[in-house]
């Protein structure tokens, strides 16, 4: 097939348009936005989102973000609620209703339903003169004036519109509500984001060898301690343990090209002295965020000055974190 018009072109107006809606959107919020949050927040049964079509796609979602965020929800198929789903109902749940045209069968259908539970009603909805948006508590005008294909008939700038409203709603929700990054992790401890959110330094650390040597010993000596730990650094530190340097692989490189007799100096003539270090008790991805602004491959791990041991940016790359 010979293509007649620029796709990126095509996509471009696609982009903007949705945008654009988005944008408008931010004009709608009213004070129903904020009822409906207080709604939410304070009521002691979960989020029901119910939807059909495109709709109920965006409404998985915004159920998905919704669990990962600290608010309880369920999604419910708005077609399967009037064969048997509705017995998932409780009274004290709140019920998010997702509708461009707020009239669709199922919808219409559904609403008496819901009302006789005594659930509250939230419409999400474009028509703002639909029977849905006349039969809910709270409307959220996800308005969306013309779809984004050119025949004004596929859900598209519909249900970024949606979707967008769905995720101011979720993060209003975890701001009030007072989310942390620790409440965060405890929902998502898998994977790489997991690791992020929860792995420390002290979990890695203690696996690794602790090379160190003296500021006296011979740099023969730093070399073969290097080279046996493979971490491509040794600690120096005085008879007390405290940490006085760090000497890398990278030192010994640049110590040979430039000193004559260079197998005549020791640890302290080679090593720098204020190294970067970290503490046991930090998190994982901040000790990668040294590594990388520094463009180093290694840190020292210390408890105010004493020297723990060494994390490596292999470390950090064997648990997923890069």
């Amino acid at each position: 097939m010979k293509v007649i018009k620029n796709p990126k072109t095509i996509a471009r107006s696609v982009l903007l348009a949705e945008a654009e809606a988005i944008r408008k959107a931010v004009d709608l919020l009213d004070e129903q936005f904020n009822e409906t949050v207080d709604t939410i927040l304070n009521s002691s049964g979960r989020l029901v989102v119910t939807g059909v079509g495109k709709s109920a796609l965006v409404g998985q979602k915004i159920v998905a973000t919704m669990n990962s965020t600290g608010t309880p929800s369920l999604f419910m198929h708005a077609a399967d609620a009037i064969h048997g789903d509705l017995g998932m109902i409780q009274s004290n749940d709140v019920v998010l209703l997702i509708s461009k045209s707020g009239n669709t069968a199922e919808i219409k259908v559904l609403i008496p339903l819901l009302k006789r539970t005594g659930v509250r009603l939230i419409a999400m909805v474009s028509a703002r003169d639909s029977y849905l948006a006349n039969h809910a508590d709270y409307v959220l005008h996800a308005y969306a004036e013309m779809e984004a294909d050119p025949l004004n008939l596929a859900p598209t700038t519909s249900t970024t519109v949606a979707l967008a409203i769905g995720d101011a709603l979720a993060v209003s929700l975890l701001e009030v509500r007072g989310f942390t990054r620790q409440d965060f992790a405890r929902y998502h401890p898998g994977g790489s984001l997991g690791k992020r959110l929860y792995l420390k330094v002290a979990d890695i650390f203690p696996h690794n060898k602790c090379p160190r040597v003296v500021p006296s010993t011979p740099l023969r000596d730093v070399i073969f301690t290097i080279s046996a730990n493979r971490l491509g650094a040794t600690a120096v530190v005085d008879e007390k343990g405290t940490l006085a340097g760090i000497v890398t692989d990278g030192d010994i490189r640049r110590t040979a090209y430039d000193h004559s007799a260079f197998w005549n100096l020791c640890a302290q003539d080679v090593m720098t002295t204020q190294p970067v270090c970290v503490a046991p008790d930090e998190y994982a991805v901040v000790a990668l965020q040294l590594m990388q602004e520094r463009d180093i491959s290694q840190l020292v791990v210390v408890d105010d000055t004493q020297v723990l041991g060494f994390i490596h940016l292999h470390d950090l790359l064997r648990e997923g974190l890069i």
